[in-house]
C-alpha cells in the first residue's frame, strides 16, 4: 500500500454532544478520546493495509486536560512503527473549539491554539500481506 510509511497520519474532527457528559461541570469521561483513537486507527489501517485491523492495546495513555460537552475535538493517529503484522501508532486528541456559556447558552469560540487533551501510544494488528 502506498500509505504504509512511518509518519502517515489520519485526523478526524467531531463535536462532543451534551449527551456524553459523564461528570459534573459538563466533563466527558476519558474513554471518549479513546473511542476516537479507535476510529482514526481503523481508518489509518484501511489506508495502509486495506483492512480495518484489530487494536491490540495501549502502551501509554495520558489525560492532559478535560474534554467538555460542546467541544469540537480532533483526534490524530500517526504511524510510528511498521512490523510484519503489527503497526505502532501514536495518538493525540486536541480541542479546537470550546463552548463559552458565559456569553450565552449556545456561544462558542475557535481556540487560538488547539488544546491537547489526550495522548497515547498503541499497537494494531493487521492480516499478513496477500491475505
Amino acid at each position: 500500500m502506498s500509505s504504509l510509511v512511518e509518519g502517515f497520519s489520519v485526523t478526524h474532527r467531531r463535536y462532543v454532544p451534551h449527551a456524553h457528559v459523564h461528570y459534573g461541570g459538563n466533563l466527558v469521561d476519558g474513554a471518549y478520546s479513546l473511542g476516537l483513537f479507535g476510529d482514526v486507527a481503523t481508518e489509518l489501517c484501511i489506508h495502509t493495509d486495506g483492512d480495518e485491523g484489530l487494536f491490540a492495546g495501549y502502551d501509554q495513555v495520558e489525560f492532559v486536560a478535560p474534554v467538555l460537552a460542546g467541544d469540537v475535538i480532533e483526534a490524530t493517529a500517526t504511524l510510528t512503527r511498521i512490523g510484519t503484522r503489527s503497526r505502532g501508532l501514536s495518538f493525540e486528541a486536541r480541542v479546537v473549539c470550546r463552548s463559552t456559556p458565559d456569553r450565552g447558552p449556545s456561544a462558542a469560540q475557535v481556540l487560538a491554539e488547539p488544546l491537547v487533551v489526550t495522548r497515547a501510544r498503541g499497537t494494531v494488528v493487521v492480516p499478513p500481506q496477500g491475505s
